[in-house]
């Protein structure tokens, strides 16, 4: 089958980009317009700039330009939609700038008694480029931006009617018409795919992609609920309880932290933790893009599930000292907790990337034959660039079946000893855009038999290449064995999938809170019971199986012929402007 879906759609983000500020777009605006008047009048073109400075480069382009940075944003906000100060300022400079291209740039291949005819095109063309980005940015009811859309194209024929007179204004309305006609016939025929597959409006989508991005707006998780459906997954936890001490909780959803900042379960680490205690620790299991939740909503039934899954759990004194086993490419970092095994996996240094679902459903269903309740985890902790999620059957899913399996079997038959636990939360000072979420460093430290295993679980998606073996090998001096885990949180995500921990912040500023964190854990170390529980999570909504994949494809089928479909209708609609030219001189 083909996997290319999430890293396909991952390359979209290219597509993305920040709107300058807006006084640099207003500069560039005014050189233009005075660069206009200038080349202009010592080019010779009289009938252009016989009035001097304060001529067609100033009235006919600087000045509608103007008047766009200034109108578009409060005429969008009447209609309740939002729109910044940069991208209107961007939104009149490309204006501008089309404007010029379309007009003057011919002249050198044609007469200049022909402007008149070419500045009409050319306003039409602003018109029809606003008309589509303000449906894409802003709102995607043409009734709405309608008006947003003719500011600067109505002041410019404004100063057209001045200069050349009534017949070029009616001639650029009828382009107008023309123009807006073929941005609905664009915009129709990218739809169609859409919304035949999905019943979901591409502009709406963009629409809310970009509130996202720009106000925080949740618009997106009503386009993923309608592209939803129901799951039903297993979750395991562990519970740990010491005198004087709150009660400390390890649980491993199979739900994926996605897709993307705080949207649907994007912050679903930070927000289970804070339902399930200031003491828990919400590892990564197997899920890909596919399980994402639509809506934060849905966390509180996870919370609900690991509290269920505690009542009639057997608490024990005792633990098997930890254990690592590899097959092939995959480690396994193993510890027996009465009827309860903790399986942690890596492929380090090979890339580590989202587990499908069915792995992790029969790697847990194996290991039943040993353990009622099985925590198996993907530390995901070793990122060289947004992958593809490992899949059932390959080699790297059968490595993982062997190794835990084998772990398994040889756990349970290890001699268990009292069990001492220690927990630890580091606050960091970097950012999401940094790599880092809002729960920062957690360490979960065990002490069983003199052996001290610590688990070190950044808030975050996946680690930078080698920056795992790095704080190993800086903790190795105070630990037996320890691994380096991530939530997989995606609110350090809001466009490109990339931003693991390690690559934007070195990892020699990192390691002295992980130090930290590790030195904190092990002073917190104090016997302690422990017991594991397993729930059921039902009918959860989730992005849907193979729903991104699908996605992935339909966009980027769209993308192949979404340029050369513009330019037709571009085309089509030049060709019936000449026409339309034509017929009105005869």
């Amino acid at each position: 089958m083909s996997t290319q879906g999430n890293t396909t759609l991952e390359g979209l983000s290219k597509f993305i980009f920040a709107a300058p500020e807006w006084p640099r777009s207003l500069a560039i605006m005014i050189l233009l317009g005075l660069f206009i008047d200038f080349s202009g009048y010592f080019a010779g073109a009289e009938y252009v700039m016989s009035f001097g400075i304060l001529g067609f480069g100033i009235f006919g382009y600087l000045v509608p330009a103007l008047l766009a940075l200034v109108l578009t944003k409060p005429l969008v906000e009447v209609f309740g939609q939002k729109i910044t100060w940069n991208r209107s300022a961007l939104l009149a400079m490309t204006g501008m700038v089309f404007q010029i291209i379309f007009s003057f740039l011919p002249l050198f291949f044609t007469e200049r008694d022909l402007y008149p005819l070419l500045f009409a095109i050319a306003v039409s063309l602003v018109f029809s480029m606003r008309l589509i980005t303000l449906l894409a940015i802003a709102d995607s009811r043409v009734t709405r931006m309608l008006i947003p859309a003719l500011i600067q194209s109505m002041a410019a024929l404004a100063t057209g009617y001045f200069y050349f007179g009534f017949d070029l204004v009616l001639f650029a309305l009828i382009l107008h018409l023309l123009f807006a006609g073929g941005v609905l016939l664009f915009i129709w025929m990218v739809e169609t795919p859409l919304r035949r597959n999905f019943d979901i409006s591409a502009l709406k989508f963009i629409n809310a992609f970009i509130a996202h991005n720009t106000d925080g707006s949740k618009k997106l998780e009503e386009y993923f609920l309608e592209i939803g459906e129901d799951v039903y997954v297993p979750q395991a936890s562990l519970f740990f309880r010491r005198e004087g001490k709150d009660e400390t909780i390890v649980t491993v959803p199979n739900i994926h932290p996605g897709p993307m900042g705080e949207i649907g379960g994007g912050n679903l680490p930070s927000v289970l933790h804070s339902a399930l205690g200031s003491d828990s620790f919400v590892l990564h299991g197997c899920a890909t893009h596919d399980f994402n939740l639509v809506s934060e909503s849905e966390v509180p039934r996870l919370a609900e599930v690991v509290r269920a899954s505690e009542k009639g759990a057997v608490f024990t004194g005792a633990a098997s000292v930890a254990r690592r086993y590899t097959v092939g490419s995959v480690q396994v970092l193993a510890q027996r907790y009465g009827d309860t095994l903790l399986l942690v996996s890596t492929r380090s240094p090979a890339k580590t990337e989202d587990l499908d679902f069915c792995i992790g459903l029969a790697i847990m269903s194996e290991c039943h034959s040993w353990f009622p309740n099985v925590a198996f985890v993907d530390a995901h902790n070793c990122m060289v660039d947004v992958t593809e999620p490992v899949l059932p059957a390959s080699l790297a899913a059968h490595e993982y079946y062997r190794v835990c399996a084998q772990a398994a079997e040889d756990i349970a038959s290890q001699p268990e000893y009292p069990l001492e636990i220690g927990t630890s939360k580091v606050d960091v000072p970097f950012s999401r855009e940094e790599g880092f979420g809002d729960l920062g460093i957690q360490v979960f430290a065990s002490r069983v038999n003199g052996n001290v295993m610590a688990l070190i679980l950044f808030d975050g998606n996946n680690v930078h290449e080698g920056v795992r073996e790095e704080i190993i090998a800086e903790i190795g001096s105070i630990v037996d064995e320890c691994e380096i885990l991530t939530t997989d949180s995606h609110v350090v995500n809001t466009i490109s999938g990339k931003n693991p921990v390690g690559y934007r912040v070195p990892v020699r500023d990192i390691v002295p809170y992980v130090r930290k964190a590790v030195l904190m854990a092990l002073d917190d170390l104090a016997p302690a019971e422990a017991a594991g529980g397993t729930g059921w999570v039902e009918g959860i909504t989730v992005f849907g199986s193979q729903r991104i994949s699908q996605l992935a494809s339909t966009v980027n089928a769209m993308l192949i012929y979404v340029a050369p479909l513009g330019v037709a209708i571009l085309l089509f609609a030049f060709l019936l402007s000449l026409i339309a030219y034509i017929l009105l001189l005869s």
